[in-house]
């Protein structure tokens, strides 16, 4: 994808087809890829969700809600960036997909440093609380910018120490949903000195679900993460694995057996997580690793409709029968449908959008549930 500013009216498109129903992240840039524009992707799926789901409609949403929301992200001092524009944070570009869009308010600067994510458990101990203080503030004064996701805990302890060195807040609601409400304070504080971003739209209130896109991008954002306190089924460890799958470097701070927010740590350490204990071997693993790299995501396999004709019953039925509710990758869809996987992609690609198929990060799609 060439990085370039979009016009207010191509905006317009690309939030509004990103606010589309069943349009996730991989789903959004398999339709750029395939339409080379969300204007032209909006014109062609009312025709696609009503073929694929005979007759059923899709829901666009109206112009005047998207104007509503980019109205109401200015009226706030923020804005709304897309993944193809140049101020769109580099290191977020190289997922694969990236998020097709972010909210932003304050030092949009801040998304260009590097950075560590400190996380941690929202009922953190006294010790765990310390750890993260003096940790974000260490690596703050070393010229790291802090990223975390403003729940209560490790992650307020990290960005509290860390304001006037800068620290970045993700958010799992829209960009002006202070959640949780003790943190308002803190929120306006890093709207002013730091940086807050969000994926979702704004006047939106975070939902579970939203919390694993949130963590992604807190993750995303940095070269390394850090867990401070974490119990074994936690937020946090699903950060520690999206960190490992974007090829950052994962680090836990080790913690008492007796304790059960050091149980999922002290698994990590086993797994092969890093084992700092205070900043200083924080710096000492990320001085070790080598730059990451940046580049934009590798295209998707697909050839256009034209080479093959439109997507048929009979392929799309074979693709139906392939997908189970465990996501797989394409290439294991198109040996069980018996399509090349270049079609299979476009098979699927329209059984996402009709509500049929998932897709899920790193090329996997699963039958919706």
């Amino acid at each position: 994808m060439s990085l370039r500013r979009l016009s207010d009216a191509e905006r317009r498109d690309w939030v509004r087809l990103v606010r589309t129903p069943n349009i996730g992240p991989q789903t959004f840039a398999r339709l750029i890829e395939r339409f080379g524009n969300a204007t032209d992707a909006l014109s062609a799926l009312p025709d696609i969700a009503s073929r694929v789901a005979k007759g059923r409609r899709i829901e666009l949403p109206s112009p005047s809600s998207i104007e509503d929301e980019i109205a109401a992200t200015e009226r706030i001092g923020a804005r709304i960036i897309a993944s193809c524009e140049p101020d769109f944070p580099k290191l977020l570009v190289s997922l694969d997909p990236p998020p097709p869009l972010l909210t932003v308010l304050g030092n949009l600067a801040l998304a260009r440093a590097d950075a560590v994510a400190i996380v941690g458990a929202r009922n953190a101990s006294a010790a765990g609380r310390k750890i993260a203080r003096d940790m974000a503030a260490e690596l703050g004064r070393a010229g790291l910018v802090t990223v975390s996701g403003l729940a209560l805990g490790i992650d307020g302890e990290a960005h509290a120490a860390s304001l006037k060195t800068g620290t970045i807040a993700v958010l799992g609601g829209g960009i002006d949903h202070i959640y949780p409400p003790q943190h308002e304070r803190l929120y306006r504080e890093i709207a002013e000195q730091g940086l807050i971003v969000s994926e979702s739209p704004t006047g939106h209130k975070a939902r579970a679900q939203d919390f694993p896109r949130r963590n992604r991008i807190i993750t995303g954002l940095a070269r390394g993460v850090v867990v401070v306190e974490a119990a074994e089924r936690s937020g946090s460890l699903i950060s520690a694995r999206m960190a490992g799958e974007q090829g950052r470097e994962v680090m836990a701070v080790p913690g008492s057996p007796l304790d059960p927010r050091a149980a999922g740590t002290n698994g990590l350490i086993r797994q092969g997580a890093a084992l700092v204990r205070h900043a200083a071997d924080v710096m000492e693993v990320l001085t070790g690793l080598p730059p990451l790299f940046v580049a934009a995501p590798p295209s998707p396999a697909f050839l256009p409709d034209s080479a093959e004709g439109p997507v048929g019953d009979d392929q799309l039925a074979r693709v139906r029968q392939a997908l189970s509710p465990n996501p797989m990758p394409i290439d294991e869809i198109a040996r069980a449908a018996g399509l090349a996987a270049a079609r299979c992609n476009a098979v699927l690609l329209e059984l996402e959008i009709a509500g049929e198929a998932t897709a899920y990060p790193g090329g996997l799609v699963a039958r919706a549930v």
